[in-house]
């Protein structure tokens, strides 16, 4: 009973991180569920944004989603500059990317394996 448990809690989060993105404006968001494939974690969240401007509007909000509704802090590596910032949160990695970095890197395609759950354009 505790995994489901854990399961629809950290779904409500996922859904949470979801809405906090898309009140931004992310583009392309896709989430991917790797419980079966990877042991580090359950979900990707991956999308894109078109400026530093934005990848950091788009940080902001997902953190500030985190803290306030669900009590979480996550780690935080990379900068808008890099192009491709990441926010963990355990069982839900985000990944926000340039669309140069997104096309480079293609995290869709070296985890092709997951369970595609959303996509948004």
């Amino acid at each position: 009973m505790r995994c489901i448990l854990a399961s629809e809690k950290t779904l409500h989060i996922v859904h949470g991180l979801i809405n906090s993105l898309e009140e931004k404006k992310a583009e392309d968001v896709v989430l991917l569920d790797l419980k079966d494939i990877a042991i580090f974690t359950d979900y990707f969240i991956i999308c894109s944004g078109t400026s530093n401007r934005m990848l950091n509007s788009l940080v902001r909000s997902v953190r500030e989603t985190a803290k306030k509704k669900f009590n979480i802090i996550g780690k935080k590596e990379g900068e808008p500059q890099d192009g491709w910032i990441t926010l963990d949160y355990g069982d839900v990695v985000v990944h926000i990317f340039s669309p140069k970095n997104r096309a480079y890197y293609q995290l869709e395609k070296l985890w092709e394996k997951g369970r595609l759950l959303l996509k948004l354009k």
